[in-house]
């Protein structure tokens, strides 16, 4: 009964891991970068939905949609004042602009809302439901259940909309993208402000489950294993990878912490993430590149 019980806590945190490593894989179909100020999208996003609803008093669905909007203003904004120069340049000089992003978007998170706990008051029921000898909470399902609308918006996007489209062949290849008429500044655009969306609807359900401050970006870079596991391009891959590590942090805590003395839950993402990338290092879904010579 402990191991179903566990098995469910992690499939929970596992679709929130899928959720946010969404934004990893969405900015690195596109542009082929590593995204590291990701985490720190989830707190911006999180913490102007929780500024809404519990200081300005605003319904709950009203509050999320307009948090929703102010994540794609400000991905077209950080696209457009920090990465639109940056089109063309190596990988690596793009990486470095996302990691001193992630300072930056942290130093102004906290000088906008302070760097004490946010007050919130959880939305969801904190009453269990009882299913057979199985006990799971309200916010479990709802998490569940809007996790799995949003990657199912998001594959049907890629794979059917006309901005997909746009995303897989400005990713492949930005001068054949351009040749074919394609925006890829656009597309980037895009792509930033889906990150941040992404970001803030994980955001605001781990609000329901944790304490909300900064230890929200380690959430989200607890997200990054799930991404690189499952493959970085890969949008079902994100979806395996999120669910494994939710499922392998919550037996960990169950079963191997309490012989340890704890430590192993909050490790075994990472731990998981050098192992694949000795095995696999393209994840379980991800594209294998070869390179002839």
């Amino acid at each position: 009964m402990q191991f179903i019980q566990l098995m469910l806590s992690g499939i929970t945190m596992g679709m929130l891991y899928a959720l946010v490593g969404l934004g990893f894989v969405i900015i690195y179909k596109s542009t082929k970068v590593f995204n590291f100020a990701q985490g720190e999208l989830v707190i911006v996003g999180t913490y102007f939905a929780i500024y809404l609803i519990s200081y300005m008093k605003i319904p709950v669905l009203v509050a999320i949609v307009l948090a929703i909007l102010f994540a794609v203003i400000v991905g077209f904004g950080i696209e457009r004042i920090f990465l639109r120069s940056m089109i063309g340049q190596p990988l690596i000089s793009v990486i470095m602009v996302t990691i001193g992003l992630s300072s930056v978007l942290k130093a102004a998170t906290g000088l906008i809302w302070g760097l004490d706990d946010m007050p919130f008051v959880p939305f969801f029921s904190s009453e269990p439901i009882i299913m057979g000898n199985f006990i799971v909470s309200e916010v479990q399902l709802w998490i569940t259940l809007i996790t799995v609308i949003s990657l199912s918006c998001f594959i049907f996007f890629y794979q059917k909309s006309k901005y997909g489209l746009a995303m897989r062949c400005s990713a492949s290849n930005q001068d054949w993208a351009l040749l074919m008429g394609v925006s890829v500044k656009r597309v980037f655009g895009a792509s930033w402000a889906l990150a941040c969306v992404v970001a803030t609807i994980g955001g605001v359900f781990m609000a329901n489950l944790i304490t909300v401050n900064f230890s929200l970006g380690f959430f989200a870079l607890k997200a990054f294993p799930a991404a690189v596991l499952g493959g970085m391009d890969s949008i079902k891959g994100v979806i395996v990878g999120g669910l494994v590590i939710g499922i392998a942090e919550s037996l960990a805590g169950g079963y191997i912490d309490p012989l340890l003395g704890g430590g192993t839950k909050d490790t075994i993402a990472f731990l998981l993430l050098l192992l694949i990338l000795v095995v696999r290092p393209y994840g379980f879904f991800g594209t294998e590149e070869i390179e002839r010579v």
